[in-house]
């Protein structure tokens, strides 16, 4: 009899995690290692994030709480979807979760039934499919090339939906491409999803805050109020606020699948940290210097590593709009041999000879379900991303 259960061999581990452990042994053996791969802020959390913290810790807020969240900080999330996106939430339906990706767990756990497909656009984080495979469903993957803006078109969601369709994935700003929707672009995706009462939609809107060039980002329910009864809009804390290690996620939905998803986080982590979420109180209510700032310093780090690769033999970049990620083809690369003599089949080749001859860790893009390009994140030092850049050039021009 198997001690592990079935169910694990539907999912693999994150790949993104991978690479970065990959990176940080080598880094602990002595080598030079840039590691490119991590979707993490590279600024500290907020000083007022941090000192409501410790006043929690100080005032004895270390209690459990709610499983859903406190009652302040689920008003804060109603507000702040009202604020920023014109969309109405009660408190109650409203959830605080371990980060987001609790909340996309709980809903898939809640909703998806063995059979049932969800609808996921690729380029995609390495999650999604892993966790609707875990609850029993089945991905349907949508290549949303680059000629198009990494971005899904109306007339091929309209294609993949199917009687079995329980969900579209929407996530926007995107992770890896940095890919994001405005609201002309999301009205005809609003037009299909109008026509199929019954499929819901999962709008990831994790990197909302963090667009460029005046770029304005739009959500679902935003575009279309007939959704509201069948969205689920997620955000969170880790990207806008570096918040990454305090694992705040939360998302407004219909009172229903807000209580199951509660039920279920009863019977698994039960409520976030308390001390977590008086910090996430802070950030959502207090300043956001520290985020203007970040969008800045993003933006300057986003056109360097655009202009380098692009200088790259063999390599071509699209300039996102937001998040803080590019996601370059390798297509130039492929078939080629690097310095080393290692043959460069495909982009899982790419990223491992470039981390082993060279020491930059990146992503490839297969892990993201999309092959022939791989993820850089620029959330690191200016200073390490024109050394990892210079490398990459030097890699690229070395291929034979």
């Amino acid at each position: 009899m198997s001690l592990i259960a079935e169910r694990l061999n539907r999912i693999s581990p994150s790949q993104t995690i991978a690479i970065s452990s990959k990176a940080r042994a080598l880094k602990a053996a002595g080598r030079d290692i840039i590691s490119l791969s991590a979707g993490e802020p590279d600024f500290d959390t907020p000083e007022h994030i941090k000192k409501a913290a410790i006043r929690a810790i100080e005032a004895g807020e270390t209690k459990y709480t709610d499983v859903a969240g406190t009652g302040a900080l689920r008003r804060a999330v109603a507000e702040k979807f009202r604020r920023d996106s014109g969309i109405e939430y009660q408190p109650e339906e409203v959830i605080i979760s371990t980060g987001g990706k609790q909340v996309i767990f709980n809903a898939m756990l809640a909703t998806v039934q063995a059979g049932d497909e969800v609808v996921i656009p690729t380029p995609c984080w390495v999650s999604y499919p892993d966790i609707v495979a875990l609850a029993e469903g089945t991905p349907v993957f949508v290549p949303c090339s680059q000629n198009h803006g990494f971005k899904l078109r109306a007339d091929d969601l309209a294609a993949a939906i199917t009687p079995k369709t329980k969900w579209v994935f929407l996530n926007s700003p995107n992770n890896p491409t940095g890919a994001a929707y405005s609201a002309a672009e999301l009205r005809p995706i609003c037009d299909v999803l109008l026509k199929h009462p019954d499929v819901w939609v999962f709008t990831d809107d994790i990197y909302e805050k963090l667009t460029y060039d005046g770029f304005q980002p739009a959500t679902i329910v935003q575009v279309e109020p007939a959704l509201r009864q069948r969205t689920v809009t997620m955000n969170g804390c880790s990207k806008a606020y570096a918040m990454t290690g305090w694992r705040i996620g939360f998302c407004g939905a219909p009172l229903a699948l807000i209580r199951a998803m509660d039920k279920l986080q009863s019977q698994s982590t039960s409520n976030t940290s308390s001390i977590s979420q008086a910090a996430a109180l802070a950030a959502l209510t207090g300043p956001e210097d520290g985020l203007h700032e970040m969008v800045r310093v993003y933006k300057a780090r986003r056109d360097l590593v655009v202009d380098m690769l692009n200088s790259a033999a063999g390599i071509t970049c699209a300039r996102p709009e937001g998040a803080f990620y590019v996601f370059p083809a390798v297509h130039g690369c492929i078939g080629k041999t690097t310095a080393k003599g290692a043959k460069i089949n495909n982009d899982e080749d790419f990223v491992i000879a470039l981390l082993d001859e060279e020491g930059v860790a990146a992503v490839h893009g297969s892990a993201f379900v999309y092959p022939g390009h791989f993820r850089i994140s620029y959330a690191t030092s200016t200073e390490a991303l024109v050394e990892a850049c210079t490398r990459i050039q030097r890699f690229c021009a070395a291929l034979v």
